[in-house]
């Protein structure tokens, strides 16, 4: 166990130094807003949807890993159902604006940025596999119920956004390549690879580049707050691998789920929050809090998950 949590701890540290240099970069102004902005939008549309591509095409199309796919949609959507019911439990302010911000930050992790590195670097193709599918999924519920939840009108809900979300193109993509067992050409599949490299060191840069525009007294100053943490941080983390253990799942599929349901708030809070006037400064505190508690969270949960495993 200790062996474990050290290993993934590295592995977290490591990422911690990318943030560290993305905020000593803000800090200095040698990054401006414009340039975070370019960048967010370069992993986005080019190093997730690459990665994800890459993944598949390193795994070998079969009958065994069609029922693993088919498993881990399943739990990811009743990860997300549970999460979601837990919330609406728990969060019941009368503020509405804080109630959707609560709801969404505890709900939804950030599976893309602080994930896949992660999952990669413990678990080689297999984890970015088992990512891929959980990205996929949280796209297509945060894109439905979280945009529903922070706008607080379904008419909000927009098809053309769904379809065009790069996460889950690059699933769709991948998932077709992967089982009509076409292997992409080197010519195509070795720029591919270059470009999913960056989605390590570049997300990282960028959670620095946010962290560094962060008020530290008054993100700790909000004692409502640390439930929502605790929450997305422990408990459903906790809860998701009990469930999961519970039903069957093993291996680096168990692995990483866990990976995936510990990562902190997803940067789409803030997003969501700017779009429809919701509590920006909230919204901001609760990603940057979760991004900083979850470099002593992440290796205790994942760690735990491995001796499961």
């Amino acid at each position: 166990m200790l062996s474990d949590f050290l290993t993934v701890g590295q592995q977290v540290v490591i990422l911690f130094i990318l943030i560290g240099a993305g905020f000593a970069s803000k800090k200095a102004k040698l990054i401006s807003d414009n340039a975070v902005k370019g960048m967010t939008n370069l992993v986005l549309y080019l190093a997730t949807p690459c990665i994800i591509i890459s993944s598949f095409q390193n795994c070998k199309f079969n009958s065994e890993m069609l029922i693993n796919l088919l498993i881990m949609t399943v739990a990811v959507v009743c990860i997300h159902i549970g999460s979601i019911v837990i919330a609406n439990l728990v969060f019941r302010d009368k503020d509405m604006s804080r109630r959707a911000v609560f709801r969404v930050a505890t709900i939804y992790s950030n599976c893309g940025f602080m994930s896949l590195p992660l999952q990669q670097a413990i678990l080689g193709s297999d984890g970015v596999f088992y990512g891929a599918i959980y990205v996929g999924i949280f796209n297509l519920v945060v894109w439905t119920h979280g945009l529903v939840t922070m706008s607080g009108d379904k008419k909000d809900l927009s098809v053309k956004k769904l379809i065009a979300n790069p996460g889950l193109i690059g699933v769709v993509i991948a998932i077709l390549l992967w089982v009509l067992n076409i292997t992409l050409p080197e010519i195509i599949e070795a720029p591919m690879e270059y470009l999913a490299a960056l989605n390590t060191p570049v997300p990282m840069i960028i959670i620095g580049c946010q962290l560094a525009g962060v008020n530290f007294a008054k993100a700790f100053g909000d004692k409502r707050s640390y439930l929502s943490i605790g929450l997305r941080l422990l408990v459903i983390p906790a809860l998701s691998l009990f469930l999961m253990y519970l039903c069957g799942m093993r291996g680096s599929m168990l692995v990483a789920s866990v990976i995936a349901t510990s990562a902190p708030s997803a940067a789409t809070t803030t997003m969501f929050a700017t779009k429809f006037d919701r509590d920006v400064t909230l919204s901001v505190s609760l990603v940057s809090t979760t991004t900083l508690f979850s470099i002593i969270t992440m290796p205790l949960m994942v760690a735990l998950s491995q001796n499961f495993a």
